[in-house]
């Protein structure tokens, strides 16, 4: 499964997470080689369970490869027993229960501690492990919502809208990925372990930089909006969204050089002594013009030709693809982000890696999500030479 060139073999982590947010954080740590053993409540994580139509395991597939099954009810003595002796066999603990459940079930950060002081113990969770909102249900939708996600996202006369993805559970995955990176360096330096408590909230707010500008603008100082496709802080453009004859592109200048370049690649250099168009200042103030000239534009070519044309002129841009195209993207295969494969049962599947790349380190070999419990007996055989 990994090799010494792999940065974290020899690492083991016993993953107790569910859904995205800790399985992405654990689906890292497994590609960079790491012994992840999925421990699993009866019936199997819940996403396992999302079997309404045919696709809807693939996300189970998608974040579980290269990791080992064990299913333990932690609310059974025997089971809670198992739990605590391969605790002291890991590295790491990583959950994303509601706080406070872990200490219920009996395998809580100062429980394990008393067995390995050493450990590393990770809690991802909507709101924190303390503050006011500890006890709040938490998913992604709600995390949008309490965040400003849903306020930023959408056109300012409908409604709020959530995004498209489930970005809150996959920006708390990645911090909390590196926070558990962070504390391998400190017991590294130290020998000393690590409680890492990593929030939802707290990992998408600094996204809103842009956004925020407003509200600390002296001129404006005003609660952003919902703008729709345009830039979150009203501070460039154009930057936004644009029709072409077989759908749409970004275009973005963020600077006058930009401008000037998208201007000479429509061939409308006159516009550069616009006085609506001077400065990004003026831009951004006549907005609705400068949207209605870039869109004349652009109505009359295909996506392919403006991004052909503004790649040349080294102008910001991109095609607004759908996940269809996505998923045959030439780069992402390229770069083996994504390929094709085929399933456990024959089916046409996607294999999706890790994105980290790291010069001199191979890639793990892929082997697909467990089945649930499919190692239970080599990973309590390893247990008891481990007792020897």
């Amino acid at each position: 499964m990994s090799n010494p060139d792999h940065p974290l073999t020899g690492i083991r982590v016993l993953d107790l997470t569910q859904i995205y947010n800790g399985p992405y954080a654990t689906f890292l740590m497994a590609m960079a080689g790491a012994d992840v053993i999925k421990v699993e409540p009866p019936g199997g994580e819940h996403l396992r369970r999302r079997n309404a139509r045919g696709g809807a395991l693939y996300p189970f597939k998608m974040l579980n490869p290269n990791k080992r099954s064990i299913l333990l009810d932690l609310k059974n003595e025997e089971d809670q027993d198992i739990f605590l002796e391969l605790a002291s066999t890991a590295d790491i603990i990583i959950e994303n229960f509601a706080p406070g459940v872990v200490d219920r079930l009996g395998v809580g950060y100062e429980t394990i501690k008393k067995i390995k002081p050493e450990i590393i113990y990770a809690s991802g969770s909507g709101y924190g492990q303390d503050g006011p909102y500890k006890g709040y249900q938490a998913m992604d939708i709600a995390v949008q919502a309490m965040s400003g996600v849903m306020s930023a996202t959408g056109f300012p006369d409908n409604p709020p809208v959530k995004a498209g993805v489930a970005l809150c559970d996959f920006f708390a995955g990645i911090h909390l990925f590196g926070g558990v990176m962070t504390a391998l360096v400190k017991k590294e330096r130290t020998g000393k372990g690590s409680y890492v408590d990593v929030s939802m909230q707290e990992a998408v707010f600094p996204s809103f930089a842009s956004n925020l500008g407003l509200i600390f603008d002296t001129d404006v100082k005003k609660i952003p909006e919902r703008v729709g496709n345009f830039h979150g802080g009203l501070s460039i453009a154009p930057y936004g969204v644009y029709p072409c004859k077989d759908g749409y592109v970004s275009i973005i200048c963020n600077n006058d050089t930009h401008w000037h370049r998208l201007l000479d690649a429509m061939d409308m250099p006159e516009a550069k002594e616009d006085p609506k168009f001077l400065t990004m200042a003026d831009r951004v103030k006549n907005l609705d013009d400068l949207t209605n000239l870039i869109t004349d534009w652009s109505s009359g070519f295909a996506r392919s030709e403006i991004m052909a044309s503004l790649n040349d002129a080294r102008v910001p841009c991109g095609m607004v693809k759908d996940l269809g195209e996505v998923i045959e993207d030439e780069n992402l295969h390229a770069r083996g982000m994504i390929r094709w494969i085929n399933d456990e049962e024959g089916q046409r599947s996607l294999a999706t890696a890790s994105p980290l790349h790291i010069d001199g380190v191979n890639s793990v070999d892929y082997q697909a999500a467990p089945e649930i419990d499919a190692n239970r007996d080599e990973i309590l055989k390893e247990l008891r030479a481990n007792n020897r």
